[in-house]
């Protein structure tokens, strides 16, 4: 009897590799980071009042979230390929489940700072693991194919999260914004029940701790890598400077309401989308990564410098502000992916830990901005935003200059072969 009970229960229906769903998944995984940098922007202003705070100390709600899920990183990449893809989406997820009802119930300050790490802490596992994914099950053209997919879905989200925020304030407040990662944590660990693990290398016994150390020791050593990886960063910092600074400007000093602040950002943020798809034309057209670089880095610096003559001038406005957020965001569309390619392409025997690394530096970087435009945020006008983003557009065309271009000429990194008791 028993056995014809087991007979009748229908096994898991499998998600396979090459389906719509599959898809889906990776573009869910691929979300769960960015949405949570974004969603909580719309509510800075009603979080610090509930928690008692002045709205300049809700900055660090932003850098905290970032410090963790950069931080995450450097651990979820290794571990993933010692023990798979779906332990990594687990463990993050249930860490993201878990710092999503903290953050909710959170009735102070550092008890929010800490619940948002955790929040940063969760969301690195799937994060880190669809780009892995896409690596270990696709090859030539679908990979190329289902990589664009991933790409597209994070910079998509970063303009949908701070409308769908908005949204969920008017109808909850600012705690209910924090039930959706919940809701998306919560699919995707019902999801990846339905599908195989990916990763099929058996990884090399023994500890893996000294070969990671030493390779990311090797990655360190690169002038060129740092060149691009910090360049990438700060220009990472231009724009998180301008999406912390936008809310409190737009909400705080101009007096916009939650929603319309979504919108505006929304709209404006999709430059990103067109600046990557422009380098994408220049590439095919065969413009010289650097020159692409250059030009970026160019319209970022003009763009902020005019932003912050603007706010020493003349009382604050919107459309100085909408103009410098488009100029940057295109910027940054010209500008990252080329830095990102050449740290990667420099060390093409270690590709994760530099991708890892890279990844570090841009959240450092992000939580950096995200934080000093806050902390010197006067509340009535761009200034913060403005220098912030300025100065660190000088930064990145420092490390183009200083770091990359005399190195560019070096040859790659070399990985030697691992040694009793390492992996590569």
């Amino acid at each position: 009897m028993g056995l014809i009970r087991a007979a009748a229960v229908p096994a898991h229906p499998r998600i396979r590799a090459g389906s719509a769903a599959f898809s889906a998944l990776l573009g869910l995984l691929a979300a769960l980071p960015t949405f949570g940098i974004d969603m909580i922007l719309p509510s800075l202003s009603d979080t610090a009042a509930a928690l008692n705070v002045p709205p300049s100390a809700m900055g660090a709600a932003i850098g905290a979230y970032l410090l963790g899920l950069g931080g995450a990183l450097l651990v979820y990449g290794p571990a993933s390929d010692r023990l798979g893809r779906k332990p990594a989406i687990a463990c993050g997820c249930l860490l993201l489940i878990g710092g999503s009802l903290g953050c909710g119930a959170a009735r102070t300050l550092p008890d929010f700072l800490l619940f948002r790490t955790l929040q940063g802490i969760g969301a690195a596992g799937p994060g880190m693991a669809v780009l892995a994914m896409v690596r270990d099950l696709f090859e030539g053209e679908a990979a190329r194919t289902r990589m664009s997919f991933v790409v597209l879905t994070i910079n998509v989200v970063p303009m949908l999260a701070p409308t769908v925020g908005a949204g969920l304030m008017d109808l909850g407040g600012w705690r209910l914004i924090h039930a959706a990662p919940i809701a998306a944590a919560l699919v995707a660990l019902a999801a990846i029940r339905h599908i195989d693990e990916p990763l099929r290398r058996v990884a090399a016994p023994g500890p893996a701790a000294t070969g990671i150390l030493r390779g990311y020791g090797r990655i360190l050593a690169s002038r060129a890598f740092l060149g691009y990886a910090l360049c990438n960063a700060a220009a990472a910092g231009a724009v998180f400077a301008y999406i912390t600074g936008s809310a409190l400007v737009f909400i705080d000093a101009l007096g916009f309401r939650p929603l319309t602040y979504g919108l505006v950002f929304g709209a404006s943020s999709l430059s990103v989308m067109s600046g990557a798809f422009l380098n994408g034309r220049l590439a095919a057209w065969s413009i010289d990564p650097s020159r692409v670089i250059g030009a970026g880095l160019a319209l970022a610096t003009t763009a902020a410098a005019l932003l912050l003559g603007a706010a020493l001038a003349w009382p604050p406005a919107a459309p100085p502000v909408i103009a410098a957020m488009v100029c940057v965001a295109l910027a940054f569309g010209l500008v990252s992916p080329n830095a990102m390619h050449g740290a990667t392409e420099l060390s093409p025997d270690a590709a994760g830990a530099a991708s890892a690394v890279a990844v570090f530096l841009q959240m450092g970087g992000a939580a950096l901005a995200s934080d000093l435009v806050a902390r010197f945020f006067d509340g009535r006008s761009a200034l913060s935003m403005a220098a912030v983003m300025l100065g660190c557009s000088l930064a990145a065309t420092a490390a183009q200059a200083g770091l990359t271009r005399p190195a560019d000429r070096r040859s790659p990194l070399s990985t030697p072969s691992p040694q009793h008791g390492e992996t590569a």
